[in-house]
């Protein structure tokens, strides 16, 4: 192998060291420890804390709040401490609990490369925000900073740096010479982790192969090669400090993971004991009517598993929302209102594309980062006087933009500008601070004023034959006809209203950098109304429903599809299209109805946030227009549980907003196909997001990115704390924190409970290893509610194994058995049916 296959080679494996970051515009919540997934979660923490600097557990104040709030259930903590040999009261052991981390003297050598390194980068990456962009940016960052770096003061004249060769292999081959190559990947992943934001980026950035990379390309070496060299320039030592993976454990942390396995195993025990509670009671009512549940092994092919459907029975309207865990509180006062259906499903939509606005200069792609997108769908306009309107608004606001931006930016204008506008500016100002809702109305007239993007434009659904780069313009009717029935089957459906609403989800605030954090995490940090139009677009096709029917999906003709977005900042649900004149009555009522939910759901949030609930609406519409608001909403604060099964095991509860939801019928699935599909999609999603929260909750200054109060936006794709050094990567404090070292969000591992048979969960297990191996590492939890075994829950233990669960008992549980019965199997005999219900069985404890 030649030395520059070795450096490449050396360079993408220390990369597993950093996460990828993507840039603000478009936030990814994704776990900053992705690279350690294939470890343990205690020994990846420990490893991480090594490399990274950063936390891995809550503090003792944290763990000791839970415990005294309830949180931690004591007695479950008392197993947990003696599963580790530690017999002394919680307590004490509480004050051995050490969750700071030791950081190495600076380096001021380090930190001058880090000063000027940053600088270049910030130029480089820029996406948009510079006045004055850096020069020979098509040339690549290596190429760039060789030639212009002769011309920076700050860059050394001495070593490498003086006379950088041509390629940065070479430049890097010529720093490490001294060095074995044994230490080559120890360089690399010291000097990748040095700067995890920035590198973060970059990784991210390269593999993408967006359009900002087309133009100004950079690679992981590129960066690499430039540190290295200013390292060399500042006499700096790149010999690497430790041997990767040679970080010791700290005592301390067994104990902080004894109170956190606890702490998640009381919330664990809470819902699970409700779903379990929920499923008998929902197969007694179904029992009750006259259609008994099927057994596992002969399962409905398709059809209503409740028996015979009843016209009159039809609900008022069918919602399918996001899985987002702040649906949850609306869709339970949406259903407080009237004979309504929610459901849900991935926000996306299940339709992996790139979308690209009327008047947007890029396309983003409105899928999960773990899928690519396969579909480009554009706005195009229809209306040709509707979109004159909108294009002279458009016209005057980027003209008056632009002439206010190079007012300001111009050297010979900027103070003079400053002087007469400055009376201007600051009543703006003022009207924004003190009646901001005021101001957001004013605002939100002048733009009803001109027609939106969806009253001009129609998406490009139908396939046109044409292509967008690599990817096709619109969809076959194969492929519609696909995407609708995967939904139909992911979400159990049997049964349709006479209205059905796609609503994907955004959030509404005002100077926030993090705004795109707030909107669907499933469209990659998008607003996912557009996704739930091109699916709703689909549904509506004549020859997408007769397709329909002829796979048993009995669609009547009276239904109507229609799209909606769901504000999470205030509540409010737009509905987009028309309804017929047949349908009017319906769609009045509907809209009645969700502003009613609307007002009850914004009390609730508004409360949650420590306002007063009375306020409601009202309260969530200012911090909406509020631009000295730092905490517009929650966002998905609270996230702890991922449950997947029929609404009905969890319509009569309230999950208080922590919970990601995603409907699905294990009788309607006899192959578990759509299982498979939840569990190697949306529950990785899932599991992203909660580690994310986690990370930047135990430590947020590492993990996160601290503070609002304090934050620079840089370049269109980040933030800096101060001004200046590393892009800051996670959530803001004000996102997560309640006050200072008091978080409202709960740091924990999510909870993942599913309705079904444990052996066709196995079954959709089976084939994903990169699944398995997180929960083998203990990356996040899997308990089966199983309906045809008595409603028993399994938990997951490692190697597709399970283990019955101890379940609560309403009366005094019987001693545990010493010995353990095997997790089931399908020659177990049957449990009893479902009208006769066995006698809850007592705890049991799994054999290692």
């Amino acid at each position: 192998m030649s030395t520059q296959s070795t450096i490449r080679d050396g360079i993408d494996d220390a990369a597993a060291t950093v996460g990828s970051v993507w840039p603000i515009h478009s936030f990814v919540t994704a776990n900053p420890l992705s690279g350690f997934e294939n470890i343990p979660f205690d020994e990846a923490v420990t490893q991480a804390a090594d490399v990274l600097g950063g936390r891995g557990y809550p503090s003792r104040e944290v763990f000791r709040a839970a415990l005294d709030d309830g949180r931690i259930d004591r007695e479950t903590l008392a197993a947990e401490l003696a599963d580790r040999g530690y017999e002394a009261d919680p307590e004490t052991l509480l004050e051995r609990v050490d969750a700071s981390v030791e950081s190495a003297a600076p380096d001021g050598g380090a930190e001058r490369v880090d000063h000027v390194l940053t600088k270049w980068l910030s130029a480089f990456l820029d996406e948009g925000g510079a006045a004055w962009p850096m020069p020979n940016r098509d040339e690549g960052f290596y190429a760039a900073f060789r030639e212009l770096a002769p011309h920076d003061a700050d860059v050394p004249d001495e070593g490498v740096v003086a006379s950088l060769p041509e390629t940065p292999t070479e430049a890097i081959e010529a720093v490490l010479e001294p060095y074995p190559e044994s230490q080559w990947v120890p360089v690399f992943e010291e000097q990748l982790a040095a700067l995890p934001g920035w590198a973060g980026f970059i990784k991210q950035r390269a593999d993408d192969e967006g359009a900002w990379q087309s133009a100004h390309p950079i690679t992981l070496a590129d960066y690499v090669a430039v540190r290295l060299a200013l390292l060399d320039g500042f006499g700096v030592d790149v010999e690497p400090s430790t041997d990767p993976g040679s970080a010791d454990a700290d005592p301390a942390d067994e104990l902080a993971e004894a109170f956190l396995s606890a702490w998640e195993a009381s919330y664990r025990s809470e819902v699970v004991g409700r779903v379990t509670a929920e499923s008998r009671s929902l197969a007694e009512s179904r029992s009750l009517a006259g259609c008994e549940s099927p057994d596992e092994s002969d399962p409905p092919a398709g059809g209503d598993s409740s028996g015979e459907s009843d016209p009159s029975a039809r609900p008022d309207a069918q919602l399918v929302f996001c899985i987002d865990t702040r649906s949850e509180v609306i869709r339970r006062h949406i259903e407080d209102e009237g004979e309504y259906e929610t459901h849900g499903y991935a926000g996306f939509f299940g339709v992996p594309m790139e979308y690209q606005a009327y008047d947007a200069d890029v396309s983003v792609d409105a899928c999960p980062p773990i899928l690519d997108p396969r579909h480009r769908i554009s706005e195009i306009p229809t209306d040709g006087d509707a979109q004159a309107r909108r294009d002279r608004r458009s016209s005057v606001r980027e003209v008056a933009g632009d002439v206010v931006k190079k007012l300001k930016t111009n050297p010979a204008s900027a103070f003079g500008f400053v002087e007469n506008a400055g009376s201007g500016y600051g009543l703006a100002l003022a009207a924004r601070t003190l009646v901001p809702s005021r101001v957001r109305d004013l605002l939100g007239a002048a733009d009803d004023a001109v027609p939106d993007d969806r009253e001009f434009c129609e998406q490009t659904v139908h396939h046109q034959h044409a292509y967008a780069g690599d990817l096709p313009i619109g969809l076959t009717q194969e492929e519609k006809v696909e995407y609708a029935a995967t939904a139909f089957d992911l979400m159990g459906w049997t049964e349709f209203g006479r209205l059905v609403v796609f609503a994907g989800h955004a959030s509404e605030t005002t100077n926030n950098p993090y705004d795109s954090s707030l909107d669907c995490g499933a469209c990659a940090g998008n607003p996912g109304g557009p996704n739930a139009r091109v699916l709703a677009a689909i549904c509506a096709d004549p020859d997408v429903k007769a397709a329909l029917r002829e796979r048993g999906f009995d669609v009547p003709d009276d239904t109507v599809f229609l799209a909606g977005e769901h504000n999470t900042t205030t509540d409010e649900i737009e509905l987009y299209g028309d309804v017929p004149e047949s349908h009017a009555d319906d769609l009045a009522a509907l809209r009645a109805d969700l502003a009613a939910a609307r007002e009850s759901a914004a009390a609730e949030r508004a409360d949650a946030m420590g306002a007063d609930a009375s306020a409601g609406v009202g309260e969530t519409e200012r911090r909406a227009g509020d631009w000295a608001e730092t905490r517009p909403e929650w966002g998905l604060a609270g996230n702890a549980g991922f449950v997947v099964g029929p609404r009905e095991l969890t319509s009569d509860l309230d999950l208080d907003g922590r919970a990601f939801l995603h409907s699905y019928d294990w009788s309607t699935d006899p192959d578990g196909d759509a299982l498979e599909a939840i569990l190697a999609g949306p529950m990785v999603v899932t599991q992203w997001i909660n580690a994310q929260y986690y990370f930047s909750t135990v430590d947020n200054a590492t993990y996160g990115s601290g503070s609002k109060a304090t934050q620079n936006p840089v370049g269109n794709v980040g933030v800096y704390q101060g001004n200046g050094g590393d892009l800051m990567t996670g959530l803001p404090s004000q996102s997560l924190m309640a006050a200072d070292g008091v978080p409202y969000h709960q740091p924990l591992r999510l909870s993942t409970v599913v309705h079904a048979p444990v052996e066709r969960v196995t079954d959709a297990l089976a084939d994903h290893d990169e699944v398995t191996e997180l929960l083998d590492n203990d990356w996040l939890s899997l308990t089966v509610v199983d309906p045809t075994r008595d409603h028993r829950a399994f938990e997951y233990e490692r190697d597709l194994s399970w283990a019955p669960a101890s379940e609560p008992a309403a009366a005094e549980p019987e001693a545990p058995t010493e010995t353990e019965p095997e997790a089931p199997t399908e020659t177990e005999p049957e449990a009893p049916t479902e009208t006769e219900p066995e006698a809850p069985v007592a705890p049991t404890v799994a054999d290692d």
